[in-house]
């Protein structure tokens, strides 16, 4: 009985993975965010660069987006398939030879530039 209904539950979230765009580390992407306040809710972006994909194809997939806000680096870690999330839009694509970006903690200004994938 539990084997049919986890074989049921990924199947719905392969359906929700389809519609996320590709993007991988060194992509800039711009977050829609749902967030409630009070009784209302609103979409917020978050635009910034991928650090890292963690687990990627489970259910449990997550992926780290930093930006600099108000010359202070802000990361937030999003589930993939959250529902919170109401879309995913790749703005550049960043050309890097890692999977994990976590050398962009250490730079600031053009040294944390990451050339674009032409």
């Amino acid at each position: 009985m539990s084997h049919n209904l986890i074989k049921l539950v990924e199947a719905a979230d392969a359906e929700n993975r389809k519609k996320m765009p590709s993007f991988k580390a060194g992509d800039v992407v711009n977050v829609h965010v749902k967030i409630s306040e009070g009784n209302k809710e609103r979409v917020q972006q978050y635009q910034g660069t991928v650090i890292q994909r963690r687990h990627k194809n489970t259910n449990g997939e997550t992926f780290t987006v930093r930006k600099i806000s108000n010359g202070v680096g802000v990361e937030r870690i999003f589930p993939l398939l959250s529902p919170s999330i109401d879309k995913v839009d790749v703005v550049r694509v960043g050309r890097v030879r890692r999977a994990r970006l976590y050398f962009l903690r250490n730079r600031t200004g053009k040294a944390a530039r990451i050339k674009e994938q032409i």
